[in-house]
C-alpha cells in the first residue's frame, strides 16, 4: 500500500476509534451518539469537494472547504444540543468563536489564493489522486482534532458555565486578535514590499505570530471544554498539542521556513532577523 493511502486509511480509523472511546453519555441523534454523525459529516464534505477539485486540478477551494466544514459541524451539533437545552451559554460561545474564526480564516485564504493564482504547496500534490486525497483527509483530521473538545461539549448532557469558560474565552480572544493583527500587518507589508520579508509589528516578536495566535485560540477552546471531559474523553486534551505539531511540523511553519531560507538564506538582514526572533513562541522581553 502506498504511504499516502496508508495515511488516509489510518486517519479515518484513528479518528473513528477516538469517537468510539468518547461516545458514552452523549446526546443520541438518529439512534446513535451524535459524535459519529459529526465524524461522518467532517470527512464526507472533504470527499465531496475533493472529487471536482482533482478533476479540474485546482486547490482554490481547499481552504474554503475547511471553513465550511468547521462551521457546518459546530452549528449542526449546537442545533441538536438545543433540543436538550433551550440555551446553553458555553455551547453558544463555542459556536460564535469557531464560526467567526473559520469564516475569517477560510475567506482570507480563499481570496489570497484567488489573488495569487495558486498555492505553492499544491503544485505537485494536485496532480496525484492519492496525494491530493490525502491532503483533503488531513484537512478532515485537522477539523476533527481542533473541534474534538468542542464536539464533546456539544454532545454532552451537561450545561456548565464556570471559570474555565471565562479563562478559555479570554485565551480565544487573545489568540484571535494576534492572528488577525499579524495577517493584516503582513498583507499591508506585502503591498509595498513584494519579495521582501516582514520584521515589524508582531513579526518582530515571532517569525510566525499568526500561527502562534491560532495555537492560543484553540488552546482556549480546549480550556472551555475541560469541565465536560470524563474518562477516555480526556483524550481531547491532545487537541492543542495536535494543533502545535500540525502548524510547526506538517503544513505551516516548516514549509514557510524552507521557502524563506531559499529566498533570503544569504541575506544578511534576514540572517540577523532570524537570529534575534523566535520561530514560534514570541519574544516577550
Amino acid at each position: 500500500m502506498k504511504i499516502q493511502n496508508l495515511v488516509t486509511v489510518s486517519i479515518m480509523v484513528i479518528t473513528f476509534v477516538m469517537c468510539y472511546i468518547s461516545s458514552y453519555n452523549m446526546i443520541i441523534f438518529n439512534g446513535i451518539p451524535i459524535i459519529y454523525s459529526l465524524w461522518f459529516l467532517i470527512f464526507i464534505i472533504q470527499i465531496i469537494v475533493f472529487i471536482p477539485s482533482f478533476i479540474f486540478k485546482t486547490e482554490h477551494y481547499y481552504d474554503l472547504t475547511g471553513g465550511i466544514t468547521f462551521i457546518s459541524t459546530i452549528i449542526i451539533s449546537y442545533l441538536v444540543k438545543s433540543q436538550v437545552y433551550q440555551f446553553d451559554i458555553t455551547s453558544f460561545l463555542l459556536v460564535v468563536f469557531i464560526s467567526l474564526w473559520a469564516l475569517r480564516l477560510s475567506s482570507f485564504l480563499f481570496f489570497r489564493v484567488k489573488r495569487t493564482g495558486q498555492d505553492v504547496r499544491f503544485i505537485k500534490i494536485k496532480q496525484s489522486f492519492s496525494w491530493f486525497l490525502m491532503t483533503f483527509t488531513i484537512q478532515g483530521l485537522w477539523v476533527f482534532m481542533c473541534l474534538f473538545p468542542a464536539i464533546i461539549v456539544m454532545s454532552s448532557n451537561q450545561n456548565n458555565f464556570n471559570s474555565f469558560t471565562i479563562l478559555g474565552s479570554i485565551l480565544w480572544v487573545v489568540g484571535f486578535l494576534i492572528e488577525i493583527i499579524a495577517d493584516h500587518q503582513k498583507t499591508q507589508f506585502n503591498k509595498t514590499n513584494k519579495g521582501s520579508f516582514i520584521s515589524k509589528g508582531l513579526w518582530s516578536l515571532s517569525r510566525h505570530p499568526n500561527y502562534f495566535g491560532e495555537f492560543i485560540l484553540w488552546l482556549g477552546i480546549t480550556v472551555i471544554s475541560f469541565p465536560y471531559l470524563d474518562g477516555y474523553q480526556f483524550i481531547a486534551l491532545i487537541s492543542p498539542l495536535f494543533v502545535y505539531l500540525l502548524l510547526n511540523k506538517v503544513s505551516g511553519v516548516n514549509l514557510l521556513e524552507n521557502i524563506a531560507e531559499k529566498r533570503w538564506g544569504n541575506d544578511k538582514k534576514y540572517i540577523e532577523y532570524k537570529n534575534r526572533t523566535p520561530i514560534f513562541f514570541p519574544k516577550i522581553f
